[in-house]
């Protein structure tokens, strides 16, 4: 099956060719672990998963790779600010180890409740400390690095096609760069390989290096990571378009460099912002929802799974509760009807049911393109000519790529009713909320779960499930 992705570099669709046949190499960059992913960075999580089980359905033997950023990733991706990791363990009160092992595993939870398949390595960059300085070693080496303030710089002025990935004009870059740049660069575009003493004295992860105790820059560790499991030349690397303009620019330069490799990478895809009322979701801002928010309101995680299907990933997707509640109810929907069809049988997928399949997979194969793919299944579910029992058979073959549990449908039991003292809970809890008296709320909540009920909010008010 022929799989066509969005290539950043070249700003085209193309049809997916790997290195080796059969065999697809993919990079995605991972969470840096000083605090929980937004679902922002979720659906840039979401959308990979998409990209990965595409790939395996294509018929390719994936490896695929992730990288968990727990040291050197500064508040600015210029090379300015403190380190993330360092602010969050200041205001926490808690070690740079702690806040990183905390965090991470936060992910893996949100990852999992997701139905996110976990990537075949997934490499922590203070493992890989001495595959970043052997890499800064053959820059040194080529000419491509200079010392300046007591820091390691790669030079961009080295090579003759800096910042092609995001088309960066660098006369321009230069003509603006002239308010707060590093003394230190020769080249305001120029950036830190490794940072030593002479700049963070205080510093509590650091390494011995040729150049001095430091630790390394942000950039430096997917280089190392992904060359260090995928080689020199590799097929796919996938993250955020905000990854375009600093991190993913500076990367190519320095593994070009010093793999001498071009290009270092054949496909880079990128998945467009998550949106709220006052636009870009991000940390910075302070004002950011996790997948935990989410579910202490009520929503199951794959209602926010759906929700993202919604959108291309290389569209912008507005996020709102209103919307999340349409996705909701069309999962739920979707769930409820396909638990009828599990109970029919069939001894295979007919003609007609094909045709919704074919449609399904020209969508996915087509550029990840799931809002289509969507409503191939629905267009499925409604088309009263297919059988039943072909239609939860297809459904599941659809979810394969999707991802939403379609599975578990067939284990719907029958709604049971709630006894009274649960209901009566639940009617506290709505006068709580009325109230506004949220501990209470939540309080009820809680107590609700230990006697074997899930909340479930909706527009016309709360109900229970059973656990």
């Amino acid at each position: 099956m022929t799989v066509r992705l969005y290539d950043t570099m070249s700003r085209a669709v193309k049809e997916f060719v790997p290195i080796e046949e059969g065999k697809a190499g993919l990079y995605c960059c991972g969470p840096t672990v000083y605090n929980f992913a937004h679902i922002g960075n979720l659906r840039t999580f979401i959308f990979e998963d998409l990209l990965h089980r595409t790939l395996v359905k294509a018929g390719y033997s994936l490896t695929h790779v992730m990288n968990i950023t727990d040291v050197g990733h500064l508040t600015g991706d210029g090379d300015d600010g403190e380190d993330k990791m360092e602010k969050s363990a200041r205001e926490s009160g808690r070690s740079v180890w702690d806040i990183a092992e905390y965090y991470t595993k936060a992910f893996f939870d949100d990852e999992k409740d997701l139905n996110i398949i976990r990537p075949d390595i997934v490499c922590k960059a203070t493992d890989h400390i001495n595959d970043m300085i052997e890499i800064i070693k053959k820059l040194e080496e080529g000419g491509h690095t200079y010392i300046s303030g007591g820091n390691v710089y790669f030079s961009i002025d080295t090579i003759d096609d800096y910042g092609k990935l995001a088309k960066l004009n660098l006369d321009d870059l230069k003509e603006g760069a002239r308010i707060e740049v590093d003394s230190n660069k020769r080249n305001p575009k120029d950036f830190v390989l490794w940072f030593t003493n002479s700049k963070f004295k205080d510093q509590a992860m650091q390494w011995p290096s040729p150049w001095g105790t430091g630790y390394p820059g942000w950039h430096i560790e997917c280089s190392a990571m992904s060359s260090r499991y995928l080689g020199s030349h590799f097929d796919i690397h996938c993250g955020g378009i905000d990854a375009i303009p600093v991190h993913h620019t500076n990367e190519i330069a320095q593994s070009e460099a010093a793999f001498d490799q071009k290009p270092w990478v054949n496909y880079w895809c990128h998945g467009e912002f998550l949106l709220n009322d006052k636009g870009k979701m991000s940390k910075s801002s302070g004002e950011f929802l996790t997948l935990s928010l989410l579910k202490e309101k009520g929503y199951d995680a794959l209602d926010y799974r759906y929700f993202c299907l919604g959108g291309h990933y290389r569209s912008q997707l507005k996020f709102s509760f209103e919307s999340l509640d349409q996705a909701r109810s069309a999962r739920q929907t979707l769930m409820r009807r396909l638990a009828e069809c599990s109970r029919a049988k069939a001894d295979g997928i007919s003609e007609g049911a094909r045709h919704y399949l074919d449609a399904f997979y020209e969508a996915m194969f087509n550029d990840l393109k799931a809002p289509q793919a969507l409503a191939a299944l629905w267009s499925m579910m409604r088309d009263s000519s297919i059988p039943d029992g072909e239609k939860w058979l297809a459904a599941l073959e659809m979810d394969s790529i999707l991802g939403l549990s379609l599975e578990k449908a067939q284990e719907k039991e029958e709604p049971q009713e709630a006894d009274s003292e649960a209901l009566s809970l639940l009617e506290q809890r709505s006068e709580a909320k009325k109230a506004k008296n949220y501990a209470l709320a939540d309080e009820i909540r809680s107590r609700l779960a230990s006697m074997g009920y899930k909340v479930v909010d909706t527009p016309k008010g709360a109900t229970l499930e059973k656990l």
